[in-house]
């Protein structure tokens, strides 16, 4: 039974060149991912951070609700929103979506 085990072992050491092999496919995987699913998001994740950071009074905006409205107040996590005459609402800086025009211009 040992004389079988040993017999089905390769002898010249073949097993070293399936391991890099392995590893090489394992480290191209992992740039795969990199480049097509982490790197993306991390960019996306940046240019939200930065519209949500360029958000000022005036701003005509669009939630994630999707709610038109103006900004009329800004605090560091929440905004005012006024959506019609005497109708104002107090929302999370980080439900604006888009903004639509900006006050500057």
């Amino acid at each position: 039974m040992i004389e079988h085990i040993f017999a089905m072992a390769p002898a010249d050491g073949g097993g070293e060149g399936a391991f890099t092999g392995t590893l090489i496919m394992f480290l191209l995987i992992i740039f795969i991912f990199y480049f097509l699913i982490i790197r993306p998001q991390q960019k996306r994740q940046k240019e939200r951070q930065q519209l949500l950071d360029a958000v000022k009074k005036g701003d005509k905006v669009v939630t994630v609700g999707g709610m038109h409205g103006e900004i009329v107040g800004i605090d560091e996590k929440t905004i005012l929103l006024k959506v019609a005459d005497n109708v104002k609402l107090k929302l999370d800086r980080s439900s604006v979506n888009s903004i639509i025009k900006s006050a500057d211009g």
